[in-house]
């Protein structure tokens, strides 16, 4: 040690670099996965992500695994456009033919200029819309589409009730990469490697932020135990891809 630094000195500096270290966000759930054998090719798992339990929900190739709401097979206007599902034209929402209750998600999205969609958790069809019970983690143009003006609707949002913050979203075009984490009444939203979003089903604050929005007078939502994982047919030309789930218990 150089005997012209004070002591107090190297102690201060140390203590800081400490603390910047807690300070810095966790990786989310699959970058901590893939981190021993580096990424993936688009709809591939590591070998990291195979051993902790990690399985593709889109081949990259098909459809296979999906189907529209309330409906026997997947939409024409959602097709496999260069290895990413993509809704092209007018069709409805899809979701997974498995249900799934504690799960790690993990995805990519890419939405068209000005464009809007969503992913659901815990989705059923007992309403004529899944978004009357299912969550949905908001995908939006947040530069172009007017619900970008509020938080509560913004990208990354549980839509209408918790906000996300600014700045974390790609622009238009751009591949977004997404977590979302469900155990017991727990939510996690991820975007781009930070957590945006946190809250526990049926908490006071959630039953307060419940009341308070558009889903108040439906008394399915957010109950489903156990539910479809599902995407938004909004209008808009979106595309997802790297689709991956891990089972929690």
């Amino acid at each position: 040690m150089n005997p012209a630094i004070p002591m107090t000195r190297v102690r201060l500096l140390a203590a800081c670099a400490a603390a910047a270290l807690l300070a810095a966000p966790r990786p989310s759930p699959a970058q901590q996965a893939g981190m021993t054998s580096g990424p993936a090719a688009p709809n591939t798992l590591t070998a990291a992500e195979r051993s902790a339990g990690w399985r593709l929900l889109f081949d990259g190739k098909t459809t296979a695994g999906w189907r529209g709401f309330k409906q026997d097979s997947v939409p024409p206007g959602w097709r496999v456009v260069d290895g990413a599902l993509t809704r092209v034209d007018a069709a409805s929402d899809i979701i997974t033919r498995e249900k799934f209750r504690n799960f790690e998600l993990t995805l990519e999205w890419n939405v068209a200029a000005g464009g809007n969609s969503g992913i659901f958790y815990r989705g059923s069809e007992d309403d004529d819309a899944i978004y009357w019970n299912a969550p949905e983690m908001q995908v939006l143009d947040d530069a172009e589409h007017a619900d970008g003006k509020s938080r509560l609707t913004a990208a990354g949002a549980l839509y209408d009730l918790y906000p996300s913050p600014a700045g974390v979203v790609k622009p238009a075009g751009q591949w977004n990469q997404v977590g979302i984490v469900v155990k017991g009444k727990h939510v996690e939203h991820w975007l781009n490697g930070v957590k945006v979003v946190e809250y526990d089903l049926g908490s006071p604050d959630w039953q307060a932020k419940l009341k308070a929005s558009k889903f108040a007078g439906h008394p399915h939502f957010g109950r489903n135990p156990t539910g479809y994982i599902g995407l938004q047919d909004h209008g808009d030309r979106v595309a997802y891809r790297n689709i991956k789930i891990r089972v929690l218990p």
